[in-house]
């Protein structure tokens, strides 16, 4: 085993790749060390990764930052046990030659269950109700039904089509902005693409849906709250900066908006003073939205999947890949750096996967 590359998972806290019996295809390939609680101060976080030749990075909430990437010279991928790659710097990566993968869409319809989940939730006031029976009080407020009402989404990836294939099937209206339409999911899916100004002033059910990028930062903030129709209902199940928090949580409590279903925190775990929690008009989850045994299992094979073939010679879902200039070379199978660019070889990646092949 000490021929084989080592993966570390630095902090597995909650536990999410630890639950799953996909680790052990792991540990086939790979030795594997596993950390089930989190760093204490970055120099304990280098001292986990120090001898990482791949690094499966299963909690978004744990950041890998240059300053990192600059001091693990072993350090060959990235596995991101996830679609987005925000927890990680990009440019930091691909200055060290480092391969990140992602895990696009395997989990895109559990994801789309938890966000109409919180939908229903806060539509019907769930969580105020279940509150207001622990206090022996039997409530007469009403909810809101939302067959025959308009649900706009922010974001036409694998998640958010889902999503609105969900809403469509309870009979709700489906429109849609994104910052690259596509007309052939449209019209499978049956949803129109529509201006942001028209989906914000005309949604009754508003759900984000796009990856976090410095396009998407604030994206949703008090004057694209304010242009929401009185009574809208909020969804973020994608990353907590794409929203002013403070901003919504004034919305909230102001009345102007009916509520909102949140997974996702401006600091994870939650933090005491986050205005959300002052709010009774909301149903929040701890960024748990893909968390149940199917989707624990199917991120733990993406990752053991990704981490396999970029062992083999051919990585997949590289998510810099463009500033890498890597491409695949069919006669060999493997992934070499273009020679027309001034980047060096990524860092010998084919020659040492070969010995580790080699090992097994």
């Amino acid at each position: 085993m000490e021929n084989l590359p080592t993966v570390v998972i630095p902090a597995d806290e909650p536990p999410l790749v630890a639950r799953s019996t996909h680790l052990n295809d792991l540990r086939r390939i790979t030795n594997v060390r596993l950390f089930t609680d989190r760093p204490a101060s970055d120099a304990e976080m280098l001292e986990r990764l120090a001898t990482a030749d791949v690094l499966l990075n299963s909690r978004s909430a744990v950041k890998v930052s240059g300053t990192l990437l600059r001091q693990l010279p072993n350090l060959k991928m990235i596995a991101v046990c996830g679609i987005g790659y925000d927890s990680i710097d990009i440019q930091a990566a691909t200055e060290r030659n480092i391969v990140v993968s992602n895990i696009p869409g395997r989990t895109a319809g559990i994801v789309a269950e938890h966000a109409m989940a919180l939908m229903f939730s806060v539509a019907r006031r769930i969580p105020q109700m279940t509150r207001e029976l622990r206090q022996h009080h039997w409530s007469s407020e009403l909810g809101v039904s939302l067959t025959g009402k308009r649900l706009g989404v922010i974001g036409t990836g694998n998640i958010g089509c889902e999503m609105m294939r969900l809403c469509r099937s309870v009979g709700m209206d489906v429109v849609a902005w994104t910052f690259q339409p596509d007309q052939k999911k449209s019209s499978s899916i049956g949803f129109r693409y529509v201006a942001m100004k028209e989906l914000l002033t005309t949604s009754d059910v508003i759900s984000l849906h796009v990856r976090l990028s410095p396009q998407t930062v604030n994206m949703i903030g008090a004057s694209e709250i304010a242009r929401m129709k009185p009574g809208t209902i909020l969804i973020n199940t994608a990353r907590a900066a794409v929203v002013d928090t403070n901003a919504l949580a004034t919305a909230l409590l102001s009345g102007h908006l009916w509520g909102a279903g949140i997974d996702v925190f401006d600091a994870e775990p939650i933090l005491p003073d986050n205005p959300l929690l002052n709010c009774t008009n909301v149903a929040l989850t701890p960024h748990s939205a893909d968390q149940t045994p199917e989707g624990i299992d199917l991120l733990t094979a993406g990752c053991v999947a990704n981490i396999r073939a970029f062992l083999e010679g051919h990585p997949t879902n590289v998510v810099n890949a463009t500033d890498m200039s890597f491409r695949r070379n069919n006669r060999q199978g493997s992934w070499r750096d273009d020679p027309g660019t001034a980047n060096p070889p990524a860092s010998d990646v084919v020659g040492t996967m070969n010995q580790w092949k080699g090992s097994d």
